[in-house]
């Protein structure tokens, strides 16, 4: 069956990059919201959705480790991009040309200093980075210019004014490759998880001394590396949290063993995915 992948956001931007590293060129969706993503993996208009899950500056996108778990999506890879962004016009524009900046907050924000050196210049709010890059050429917009991804710059045929202007250079954001839990299932093979070595797991636990602890001690003992922890609380349970943890491993039947304890000791485990660690 054909791929098509919905992304947030428009052609040419983060998503859309990390869509063509892992599946090449194929059929894309185009969504302007996460829940609108995971609206088209659910009624089967897309085969693989990719998320957005944690930024270095950022932090946790928290909303979206949600959306895995309430609509029970499958994290089937993941993909680590570093965040570049470039100042981009049409074609001859040179940075004295440029009266106005388009892009998505976080993206202004990000550039701050950059335009410190421009005080001329007008730095306009947008919905998105790749979307404002579009609008430029399909309008042949002088005088305007976007902060966008560089594979933006490519599809709309773009002039780079600036590479890289970001304040902070070591920016990376960490995304998810997903699937709904009926596709994974047809798709997946003993052979596909047993060839994993990170995982992503759910659990919750009792609020007494310790408990955490517990748990932790026995990833570290059945050989698991702790990459993420994060909590969030169970809505229709005050005070009572959900663990969301990402653990990496070296051979699959340590993993396993962490397994089988996990679940007598906690409450409520779901494994979130089993996939090849995307930090090599």
């Amino acid at each position: 069956m054909k791929q098509i992948i919905a992304i947030q956001g428009a052609e040419g931007s983060n998503h859309h990059k990390v869509a063509r590293d892992f599946y090449g060129k194929t059929q894309i969706i185009e969504c302007m919201s996460f829940d609108t993503l995971v609206d088209n993996l659910l009624n089967e208009k897309a085969t693989i959705g990719i998320m957005a899950l944690e930024n270095t500056i950022a932090g946790s996108i928290i909303p979206n480790y949600a959306l895995i778990d309430n609509h029970n999506l499958q994290i089937i890879g993941e993909q680590y991009l570093n965040i570049h962004h470039h100042l981009m016009a049409l074609p001859n524009q040179k940075i004295e040309d440029i009266k106005e900046v388009c892009s998505h907050p976080m993206a202004l924000l990000q550039c701050k200093e950059f335009f410190k050196k421009y005080p001329k210049i007008k730095l306009i709010e947008d919905v998105d980075t790749a979307e404002v890059a579009k609008r430029i050429a399909q309008n042949n917009l002088k005088g305007v210019a976007a902060i966008a991804p560089k594979i933006a710059a490519e599809i709309f045929n773009l002039n780079i004014i600036e590479d890289s202007i970001q304040t902070i250079k070591e920016n990376a954001t960490r995304f998810v490759i997903l699937e709904t839990k009926k596709r994974n299932h047809q798709n997946n093979s003993d052979n596909t998880i047993k060839n994993s070595n990170k995982a992503s797991l759910k659990f919750q636990l009792d609020h007494k001394r310790g408990s955490l602890a517990t748990i932790l001690n026995v990833l570290s003992d059945c050989k698991m590396n702790l990459t993420k922890i994060q909590s969030l609380p169970v809505i229709e349970a005050p005070w009572k949290y959900s663990f969301f943890v990402d653990v990496t491993f070296d051979e699959y039947q340590h993993y396993e063993k962490a397994i089988a304890i996990i679940e007598i000791m906690a409450e409520n485990l779901k494994i979130l995915g089993a996939y090849k660690n995307g930090r090599k």
